[in-house]
């Protein structure tokens, strides 16, 4: 395939009808590496809330379990969209993640802020370092995900565009972004899983690039110091570089999609193994258009 044929076939589709289809195309051929990116910023940017953070560091499950958190929220996503949102593997899925997420008080404006940071944290990425910029259609198309997931799960007063979802999300983050030692606790504990992918010589330069690559209002709310100017702009142009590599190259071929291959299930596994072992003693909490 052309480089820029499954962008014009991305074009013809509908964002609203085909909202499934476009999401794996991006995040399974197009931008596979830039997508796993943006949504570990996503990660990231949860972190700079410390009503978010004191949670998370409270369950210790960055500290105990961090790459098993780590690719549970990914595969939560991914078995929500894999067959499409009306599907029963997606209504399953929800229904265990409203089941872990039952055991705590969470305010709906913090769900629609993590569902936000999904939504515009990969769109931002890829804008700033893909081989090419999302187009409208796979933008619309984002949007219509992320709404459809709080749909699926109960978030009310979800956007319905794009521009809805940065609003909220930029709004939010002014509003709630402070410092806590709670922020930089868990903010150590994801570097600590996402450095440990590499190999040990290369883990110091890789924390270093991934800290010049984050901006200042995060930087200061995980009480991480602003990296020098030398050293944002060589990571920027290292990461850059990488995508103007990948532009040279055809297209992924259909047969080779980039699915996730988490580390915590080398043999595979069941909806159930996702998420905090207690988790599965806990009954299933009814998605919202069950109840009615």
């Amino acid at each position: 395939m052309g480089r820029y044929s499954r962008l014009r076939e991305i074009r013809r589709m509908d964002p609203a009808r085909d909202c499934t289809e476009i999401l794996r195309l991006v995040s399974q051929y197009e931008f596979p590496w830039d997508y796993r990116q943006g949504i570990s910023v996503a990660f990231l940017r949860d972190y700079g809330v410390p009503r978010i953070s004191l949670l998370l560091d409270r369950t210790q499950e960055f500290e105990r379990n961090g790459q098993k958190r780590y690719d549970d929220t990914v595969l939560f996503g991914y078995e929500m969209a894999a067959d499409g949102f009306d599907s029963e593997r997606a209504r399953a899925a929800a229904r265990h993640l409203n089941r872990i997420h039952g055991k705590y008080r969470i305010p709906n404006e913090d769900y629609l802020y993590v569902l936000a940071t999904t939504v515009v944290g990969p769109k931002r990425w890829i804008d700033r370092f893909g081989w090419r910029p999302l187009c409208a259609t796979e933008t619309a198309a984002l949007a219509e995900v992320g709404r459809r997931m709080a749909v699926l799960m109960g978030i009310e007063d979800a956007p319905d565009t794009y521009e809805g979802f940065e609003e909220l999300l930029d709004s939010y983050e002014d509003r709630m972004f402070a410092y806590d030692p709670a922020n930089r606790r868990v903010a150590n504990a994801t570097f600590r899983i996402m450095a440990a992918w590499y190999p040990a010589p290369l883990r110091p330069l890789v924390a270093r690039i991934s800290l010049a690559l984050l901006d200042e209002p995060l930087l200061r709310a995980l009480g991480f110091p602003s990296q020098p100017r030398w050293v944002r702009a060589t990571a920027t142009r290292m990461v850059r570089a990488r995508s103007h590599g990948v532009r040279m190259l055809p297209a992924r071929p259909r047969w080779l999609p980039s699915r996730p291959r988490p580390r915590s299930y080398p043999f595979g596994y069941r909806l159930d193994d996702l998420g905090p072992h207690w988790a599965q003693s806990r009954p299933l909490e009814p998605l919202p258009l069950e109840k009615s």
